[in-house]
């Protein structure tokens, strides 16, 4: 704090309103970061923000959602994951092939483009 708020509190004197608007908002806006921090500590993120679909973590949670939603059997469970890695086998050459072929169609400006599109996407 300044000399002057400091003077101000102990004589015992009128604060200058511009002076108290600002700390409050000061006090606003740390009392905000730390809730929001806590918040994200304390799991909201992951909540918020789940895993991709087309990554272990995502594909996991996905199948952990299905089994739960549709109270598959065990032996049900087991040839649903065999269906669904065979699903994400195909995706992934799907994506991997058409990949190929766009970048063939493109010069080698409009190739890092891309790239850089394809990376702000995941």
């Amino acid at each position: 704090m300044s000399a002057e708020v400091l003077d101000q509190i102990e004589a015992g004197r009128r604060w200058d309103p511009r002076v108290a608007v600002v700390l409050v908002l000061g006090l606003v806006f740390l009392c905000g970061a730390a809730a929001g921090a806590l918040l994200m500590n304390s799991g909201l993120h992951a909540r918020l923000h789940p895993p991709a679909f087309d990554t272990p973590a995502g594909r996991a949670l996905n199948f952990e959602k299905l089994q739960k939603e549709l109270n598959l059997t065990p032996v049900q469970a087991e040839q649903m994951q065999s269906i669904l890695n065979d699903m994400w086998q195909y995706y992934r050459t799907v994506l991997s092939d058409s990949k190929s072929r766009v970048e063939q169609v493109l010069n080698e400006e409009q190739r890092q483009k891309f790239e850089r599109l394809l990376q702000q996407q995941r």
